[in-house]
């Protein structure tokens, strides 16, 4: 083997080892984001309880099973409309520990007041 292969090798090897370091300490620093799924239909969420963890980035993907629906957790500033057939995304970073109401916004029928749940944000 060449003088100038060996030498590009060991170059390729010690570029590849300071990638994957660089890789390893950045993924290390940033939590990565945890995708929720939530369903709503005539009178429930589904799930109805979510826990998330304080600091950590979340997506709530809401999709619908049969009609327009509203997602709102008023505490957090969180509102969306949930149509059916499309999925609203809701990122959030909670930044306070608690357990925090949601509910059903969009009148849907007899028993639309029950349709809730609630999201507990741990320290």
């Amino acid at each position: 083997m060449s003088m100038t292969r060996t030498k590009w090798l060991a170059f390729g090897g010690a570029l590849m080892a300071t990638l994957a370091l660089c890789c390893a300490h950045s993924s290390a620093k940033e939590p990565s984001e945890k995708t929720i799924k939530v369903t709503a239909k005539k009178f429930e969420f589904s799930p109805e309880k979510i826990v998330l963890k304080k600091g950590v980035p979340v997506t709530l993907e809401l999709t619908s099973l049969d009609r327009k629906h509203g997602f709102a957790v008023p505490e957090l500033g969180i509102r969306a409309e949930i149509k059916p057939n499309e999925t609203a995304r809701v990122h959030l970073v909670p930044d306070k520990a608690g357990t925090f109401a949601f509910h059903c916004d969009v009148f849907c029928g007899d028993g639309h007041e029950g349709m809730s749940g609630q999201i507990v944000v741990e320290p």
